[in-house]
């Protein structure tokens, strides 16, 4: 009964918001206080029945109701309890549910938030974001139902996919759901803007938070499966440039770039249209990340659907949405026009070049993913685009994206002086000049690279250091004072120099695993010895375990490396409902670099086949993505200066001008 009972609050849910958008596009006509009203509770009541129905298919995973076909097909009685709460989300039909109790947050937390958005702007915007909401509503309905009965019901499910159950990659998607369908808010917000014909301060200052929210979230999402898929698959990566990869990247490039050409508008009055635009294109590349992975062309771990009509559909949501909102644009961002101007040598002028390079570099990644698809579809021929082409042709975009950024903080608003921004970074250019010379004497690889890498590195880390020191006046006041500045420094100026910094450890990281790693691939049996990056490692045991549902064999290793022993355990795991292997690295993570060891089957009787890399400054890579979550997030608490409002004259002003006023004049105003 509960998974019918599911089934009928998600139709609810749907017709609630098939109710809701048109009184909310329309409000003006039937009256704005009636319709918002009518919008906030429609919003908190499709949240509501969205949530039961997730948390019904939940509580369908966790006591094994194998008469749910979903449940049936991505479950087993032998699988940890964890990973059965987590398997809701393991497939196509949970995923798309909790992509909808996503949206009907957002839309709820919006609606919350009405009394601080000035009624229209948030009629529409909420109206918008109603839509979104029925189409994918729709879209689970009518292609993708989570509550399908399966009778007779079997004894026992299919199990899981063996790579899915895994902490890392339990908790990845959720977060990134929260990052793609948080930047449904901002696109809500650049549609009503649209439809208004005005975005300005006030309307920057209200999207702000809800586009760095998005971003963060999506920064954890990405560096949770980076994470995994470092630890788990066993090939000693983090990033492959896959397409399900890059249809995360895509977004979260589009956001950078969307988030500050959003201080601009806040700030300058200027920009209003581009932003605009980035709010658009933006959640656009979410929704086609999600038709990447939902539409069944590709196939990998991340992608559950194959039916051909889901992609059709998600292709018609994706349309409608991306050509609508693109056809408004083109014939209403005419009435966005900017007030504001400045210097071409200015933040702001930074800023649209920083945006500039983000799209470019957005396009690439673009191009790179799509490509290979395009050929297929028009030619039948299978090609593939790679790591080549990325490193070549984004590699050196990124970079200069980096150069620029320290440069950009250290700016005045409107007009600045290079001679003075140039003044300040003058210890960021020296440390970066000292970094690519050690780099260049020490170094056995890679030295031009390697140097011009740890230089950009150093640059923007310093750059950022640079922008705090200055607010505070270090060295230039008293120690007490510039201590009491920097304790009062704004979170958004604390969050921008923390997200810079934690860019350019995360550089660092990528610098070291991908420039100086050392890597050793062969055959060992007990006993035996090889010698990486200084460490002899040995196979000391193989031992057989059982688990909870897999058996595995486990390597022991000893690695010992000036006088200094570690132990490190691999794993070869196979999951006998699922007939699938996986891998369970053994790590030793220190300050320089991590130890890394992944064996398989000894399918030959030769030996097993170990891989050895040592990867130099990887930790850096982890540590960089959380400091830069957190300077998102931190950001993202501060509500940014008022928009300058004209102030009601007080009573002795008032009382000036009456008695200077000629009484003509005054007759009239009586």
């Amino acid at each position: 009964m509960l998974p019918e009972i599911g089934h009928f609050a998600l139709i609810l849910a749907f017709v609630a918001a098939c109710a809701q958008a048109p009184v909310l596009l329309a409000g003006g006509r039937i009256g704005e206080a009636d319709a918002a009203l009518f919008g906030r509770r429609a919003a908190i009541l499709i949240f509501a029945l969205t949530g039961a129905a997730f948390f019904i298919l939940m509580y369908a995973y966790a006591i094994s109701d194998f008469s749910v076909f979903n449940v049936f097909q991505n479950s087993h009685t032998a699988k940890p309890f964890i990973y059965k709460l987590t398997g809701t989300w393991g497939n196509h039909e949970g995923s798309m549910l909790l992509w909808a109790l996503v949206l009907a947050l957002f839309s709820a937390m919006l609606a919350w938030q009405g009394r601080a958005v000035p009624t229209t702007l948030h009629r529409l915007t909420l109206g918008v974001q109603s839509l979104v909401i029925a189409a994918f509503l729709a879209f689970i309905l009518f292609t993708s139902n989570p509550f399908e009965r399966f009778i007779p019901a079997p004894s026992d499910g299919e199990g899981l996919n063996p790579l899915l159950q895994d902490p890392g990659l339990a908790i990845h998607p959720p977060f990134l759901y929260l990052g793609y369908v948080g930047f449904s808010i901002p696109f809500s917000f650049a549609v009503a803007a649209l439809i208004r014909g005005q975005a300005d301060a006030v309307w920057a200052r209200l999207v702000r938070p809800w586009a760095l929210a998005a971003w963060t979230f999506l920064t954890i999402g990405i560096g949770l499966g980076s994470w995994w898929a470092y630890y788990e698959l066993g090939w000693g990566g983090w990033w492959a440039w896959d397409p399900v990869e890059n249809a995360s990247f895509m977004p979260w490039l589009a956001g950078v770039a969307l988030i500050h050409s959003i201080r601009v508008v806040e700030r300058r009055d200027a920009l209003k249209g581009w932003a605009v635009l980035l709010a658009i294109m933006t959640f656009s590349l979410s929704l086609v990340g999600t038709f990447l992975v939902r539409s069944g062309i590709l196939t990998s771990v991340h992608t559950f659907a194959v039916d051909p009509t889901r992609g059709v559909f998600i292709l018609m949501i994706l349309a409608a949405a991306i050509g609508g909102s693109l056809t408004l644009y083109a014939f209403r961002a005419g009435s966005l026009s900017a007030t504001g101007s400045f210097s071409a040598v200015s933040r702001e002028g930074a800023l649209v070049v920083n945006n500039v390079l983000l799209v470019a570099a957005c396009a690439i990644v673009f191009v790179g993913t799509f490509y290979p698809l395009f050929i297929d579809v028009l030619s039948g021929e299978k090609i593939s685009v790679g790591a080549p082409y990325f490193n070549l042709v984004f590699t050196p975009i990124a970079g200069l994206a980096l150069l620029l950024a320290a440069a950009a903080t250290l700016m005045a608003w409107k007009k600045a002086s290079l001679n003075a921004v140039a003044l300040r970074l003058r210890y960021a250019a020296i440390a970066a000049l000292a970094a690519a010379v050690i780099v260049l004497a020490i170094a056995e690889r890679e030295k031009v690279a390697g140097a011009i890498a740890l230089a950009l590195v150093v640059w923007l880390a310093i750059g950022a250091l640079t922008d705090i020191a200055g607010r505070v006046k270090l060295f230039r006041a008293p120690l007490g004072q510039s201590l009491a500045r920097l304790a009062g420094l704004p979170r958004a100026a604390w969050g921008a120099a923390l997200a810079h910094f934690g860019i350019a450890l995360f550089a660092l990281g990528a610098s070291g695993i991908s420039i100086w790693k050392t890597e050793e691939i062969l055959l060992m049996n007990i006993g035996d010895s090889v010698t990486v990056a200084g460490y002899e490692v040995t196979l000391k045991n193989v031992e057989q375990l059982t688990g909870p549902n897999y058996v595995a064999e486990l390597g022991q290793f000893e690695a010992v490396k000036g006088g200094r022993t570690l132990a490190l355990d691999a794993e070869r795991r196979f999951y006998p409902v699922r007939q699938m292997q996986t891998t369970e690295a053994g790590i030793r993570a220190r300050a320089t670099g991590d130890l890394y060891i992944s064996f398989s089957e000894n399918a030959s009787g030769a030996g097993w086949p170990v891989r050895i890399l040592f990867h130099p400054l990887v930790g850096c890579l982890w540590w960089g993505m959380a400091i830069t979550a957190f300077g998102g997030a931190m950001a993202m608490t501060d509500r940014g200066r008022k928009p300058a409002r004209a102030r009601a004259p007080s009573r002795a002003q008032a009382r000036r001008r009456s008695q200077d006023m000629p009484a003509g004049a005054k007759t009239a105003q009586a």
